[in-house]
């Protein structure tokens, strides 16, 4: 800022010219522009250079103070209609108590109690008795807050709007758990996909309509000074048979709830797989994870899917209709599996070798592919 420059204080703060006070006087009134006259010579230029740096403390703010900028949420005042009560303020606990009280004894007197009410023989009926538990809740946003010199402000509040809630669905209503028993669907009894659809927006028919596989499973042990415990290890594959594909992994005691976890983390995780004519992949990729390497190969039209049983499972799930694959180090399952994810994931189409290469598309393929792409 130049605050600690060698040059005086006094040529770096300069004095207003008769110009400047001319100009300022055009939008300031006689009374501010002799305020900002005795704040000048109140205001040491000295002091100010010593004393006048930015502050870089973890209260600062992200702004410099220069009064030409404001933050909404820090400087920005509630905008009024009409006159402002210099009385405003917030209730006291009592005054904010009173004004429940007289909230519910004017829903009392606006509503009577059915004649059909049986508090004995029927509890569940208590909603129908007003004030209930809904008229509770809408008694938070009803019931002002402030209060001025004509009563409580219920329009105009000193503090932020709250966030909107739905009332209605807070209450519980019986008939309406009754009939989402009855909806439920009979392919999802126990409702496993219910979050599952909530997260992704997707509907039961999608879900099942994705082609899920348990291609690994096994029996793992965890020595404990509780002695051995026992659990189930699942990896499944999803994939929608048109260039998508995930991976799910659980793990648990119970082997129902393992798979069904997996299964939906495999969906959940599905990413688009690039394909060549919607058939085969680009070219050839590797993957390694641990000692499994995998090579996928691209092949032409109606050569088939030749490769193991892992690999061939997963491209049917992404829709590859033509590969072939080796896996010439070790072949565990579980490894091979995601070599093959990382491998079909790693895949580089034409135009991203063209821009990487500075290339044309035609050259790229003539080049790269052989003519074949």
């Amino acid at each position: 800022m130049g605050l600690v420059s060698k040059p005086p204080a006094r040529d770096l703060f300069k004095r207003y010219d008769d110009e400047e006070k001319a100009a300022l006087a055009k939008r300031y009134t006689p009374a501010q522009m002799e305020a900002i006259e005795a704040a000048e010579e109140a205001i040491d230029p000295d002091d100010l250079n010593e004393r006048g740096v930015l502050r870089s403390d973890w209260g600062s703010l992200n702004y410099l103070d220069d009064f030409s900028q404001m933050q909404p949420t820090i400087d920005k005042k509630i905008k009024r209609e009409g006159p402002v009560d210099p009385e405003e303020r917030l209730m006291t606990p009592e005054e904010y108590a009173q004004h429940h009280k007289d909230y519910f004894m004017k829903i009392m007197e606006e509503n009577d109690v059915p004649m059909e009410y049986d508090n004995e023989d029927k509890p569940l009926n208590a909603d129908i008795v007003r004030p209930n538990r809904l008229d509770m809740l809408k008694s938070w946003d009803e019931v002002p807050d402030t209060i001025g010199s004509n009563g409580p402000l219920k329009s105009e509040s000193m503090l932020a709007p709250g966030i909107p809630r739905d009332f209605e669905s807070a209450v519980e209503d019986p008939e309406s758990a009754k009939k989402s028993e009855e909806d439920e669907d009979p392919r999802d009894p126990d409702g496993r996909y219910d979050l599952l659809i909530k997260q992704t927006g997707l509907d039961l028919n999608t879900i099942m309509s994705y082609q899920v596989k348990i291609l690994v499973q096994h029996r793992v042990v965890n020595q404990t000074r509780l002695g051995k415990i026992a659990s189930v290890y699942c990896l499944a594959i999803a994939g929608n048979r048109n260039g998508r594909l995930g991976l799910g992994q659980a793990k648990g005691q119970e082997s129902e709830d393992v798979f069904s976890n997996a299964r939906i983390q495999a969906i959940r995780n599905m990413q688009p797989i690039p394909r060549y004519e919607e058939r085969t992949i680009f070219g050839e990729v590797e993957g390694k994870v641990s000692a499994a390497e995998v090579k996928l190969m691209s092949r032409p039209p109606g050569f088939g899917l030749r490769c193991q049983h892992l690999i061939f499972e997963m491209a049917r799930a992404a829709g590859i209709q033509d590969l072939a694959a080796r896996v010439p180090r070790s072949r565990n399952k579980m490894n091979t599996i995601k070599a093959t994810y990382e491998a079909l994931m790693k895949q580089r189409i034409p135009d991203e070798i063209a821009r990487g290469r500075g290339k044309k598309l035609v050259d790229v393929r003539k080049v790269y592919y052989g003519g074949r792409v």
